[in-house]
């Protein structure tokens, strides 16, 4: 290694490659990482040894505890790279505004929309608002009103024929 360290010597390169890189796929395989992706990251840590190899301190920790540490770290990289959510495809700048006519014309079925439930009679644009501006169920309905539940349900259906008819 100090060789490879200091004189960026191939040779001993080539020598802690065929002596590491299949005990840090050994490795990688026996903590879960299948074949393929063992051989990548097991050459992704040799090549991280030849790039990095000035920093290798023998002082510090052998060359297999080194080697090691490198193929753990990595390791550990790629699960959290797989683990992590890809972002959404993200637009930029402000959605566009809709268009004028769209405006008008959504404000006027809503306009129209208002005068028709106001022209229902009282019980029937009671059930409509209760049931789609209040969220409630028919039972809900039916049981705060004390009306049977079929009696809920016709007047609604009486009154969403006469709501689709105004808007027609």
């Amino acid at each position: 290694m100090v060789r490879v360290r200091d004189n960026r010597d191939k040779q001993a390169f080539a020598d802690l490659f065929e002596h590491f890189a299949p005990r840090i796929k050994g490795y990688l395989m026996k903590s879960g990482t299948n074949a393929t992706i063992a051989e990548e990251c097991a050459q992704d840590v040799m090549t991280t040894l030849w790039r990095k190899a000035g920093q290798f301190d023998p002082t510090r920790a052998s060359v297999a505890t080194w080697i090691f540490t490198i193929a753990r770290n990595r390791r550990i990289d790629m699960l959290r790279r797989d683990r992590r959510p890809e972002p959404e495809e993200l637009t930029w700048g402000p959605e566009p505004e809709p268009e004028q006519a769209h405006v008008i014309e959504l404000q006027q079925e809503t306009a129209r929309l208002v005068e028709a439930i106001s022209a229902l009679p009282e019980n029937q644009r009671k059930l409509i608002e209760q049931a789609y501006f209040g969220d409630m169920t028919q039972a809900e309905i039916s049981h705060i009103t004390g009306l049977p539940l079929g009696t809920i349900k016709s007047r609604i259906r009486l009154a969403l024929d006469r709501l689709r008819h105004a808007m027609k």
